[in-house]
């Protein structure tokens, strides 16, 4: 990477708020050179990457896209992310040619962000995931190399000769070690903002009070509105947290008995579905808007997932059994998921970072390891939100169903090169999508 560039992004550990045992990276400020300290020459915000995942695929005649810029039309899968259409690259036709060896969830799902071959017979071997490149070469700068979130657990077992930890992760530190997934919001919070990931009894706000309104004294009127606001998020996110598992329905499988007879699951993981989502959305938007980190993937839940929707009426089938028909639950279900995609989106799109917001400077990839419910991977689901700081122009679609060269390791080439690590060779490509 050019070292200019990395001087211009160098985390300054200066610019935190801290407190006993507890440290709050900034949001973007104007009044201060929150990127860089006193040696930036720019204020120019970083480059983030998300990726977002959903299992088992789409309702077959539902996810499609036509059009450009406003005027660009969108299936019912994914018009929750209408309002986002001049920030949308919809990419079709791209595919992973290792996935098809196998045909099942495990071998479509485990080399997702990394094309590499995957070992069968219950053995664990895949490759290092995008994510988990860019955070080695890129997330160096920042407190938290890489976010790694879900809203299921993971599963063991072995399905078809392949094991389903494939199917359970989606980020990978190196070809026999899948990255930690975390699956508490507490603990994902405190990832974030505790110098140690432990349980504490004292708000993180509490703890740095004293030193917020030191900094308060010293910014300008815009930058303290800001800040407050910032902190009023986080605040939320605390309470939501302490919250968590205290009310409703029951994710991923249903009592038998009026009252159950174990134990019932920790506090940490809420038990509505949605609120879990929407938790883990929050703390991602929180990493990127303090710049604690730059990378992060979140995986809604896994392929050959076991969840179960009733926030949405949908309780009689499993997501994976769900996902061999296409009846309008399993589109209601599909567009749940998208607008957990859209929620992230405003939430981004709603702080302004300079002359840009942060989703302008964010790529927001969408997708999951088949077309269909039907393993249908010869063509892969692909969106992109957000600009890149200025280097991706949405409001398109882009269609390689019929060329040749359609890996989807092409796509990862190009997202890297936005973020200015260009490898050279990625999985099973050597040249980036030129059109992204």
């Amino acid at each position: 990477m050019n070292k200019k560039l990395i001087d211009r992004h160098v985390f300054s550990r200066r610019r935190l708020l801290r407190g006993a045992g507890v440290s709050i990276a900034l949001p973007w400020l104007e009044s201060l050179p929150v990127w860089g300290g006193e040696a930036a020459r720019t204020q120019e915000a970083p480059v983030r990457l998300a990726v977002l995942f959903s299992g088992n695929g789409f309702h077959s005649k539902e996810w499609w896209a036509r059009g450009e810029g406003k005027q660009m039309e969108l299936g019912k899968v994914l018009e929750p992310l209408h309002d986002f259409c001049e920030k949308t690259l919809f990419i079709r036709g791209l595919f992973n040619a290792e996935a098809l060896k196998g045909n099942i969830h495990s071998s479509q799902t485990g080399n997702l962000l990394s094309g590499a071959p995957l070992a069968s017979g219950g053995e664990i071997r895949s490759g290092t995931s995008i994510d988990q490149v860019l955070a080695q070469r890129y997330g160096g700068s920042t407190k938290v190399p890489s976010l790694v979130l879900g809203c299921e657990k993971s599963n063991p077992s072995v399905h078809k000769n392949y094991s389903m930890l494939y199917s359970s992760h989606i980020s990978w530190s190196s070809p026999t070690t899948p990255t930690p997934l975390e699956i508490y919001p507490a603990l994902a919070f405190d990832r974030l903002f505790k110098d140690e990931a432990s349980k504490g009894d004292q708000s993180v706000l509490d703890a740095v009070l004293a030193d917020a309104g030191t900094l308060r004294r010293g910014i300008g009127k815009n930058d303290q509105q800001k800040l407050d606001e910032y902190l009023e998020s986080v605040r939320d996110v605390e309470q939501r947290i302490a919250n968590a598992g205290k009310k409703g329905e029951l994710q991923g499988w249903r009592p038998t008995l009026d009252k159950p007879n174990t134990a019932r699951p920790a506090d940490g993981i809420p038990q509505d579905i949605a609120e879990h989502m929407r938790l883990m959305a929050d703390i991602l938007v929180l990493g990127f808007q303090t710049d604690t980190t730059r990378i992060a993937t979140l995986k809604l839940n896994n392929d050959h997932s076991s969840l179960r929707f009733p926030n949405l009426g949908v309780d009689y089938m499993i997501h994976h059994l769900l996902s061999h028909s296409d009846t309008p639950d399993w589109l209601k279900v599909n567009r749940f998921f998208l607008e957990q995609v859209a929620y992230i989106a405003r939430k981004l799109d709603t702080i302004r970072e300079g002359d840009r917001t942060l989703l302008d400077n964010t790529m927001m990839l969408y997708c999951s390891s088949m077309l269909t419910g039907s393993h249908e991977a010869r063509q892969l689901p692909v969106v992109l939100v957000g600009g890149a700081g200025g280097r991706i122009k949405g409001g398109r679609v882009l269609d390689y169903l019929e060329k040749p060269e359609r890996q989807l390791c092409r796509l990862f080439l190009s997202m890297m090169d936005k973020m200015n690590v260009p490898p050279g060779q990625f999985g099973d490509a050597s040249q980036p999508l030129a059109e992204v």
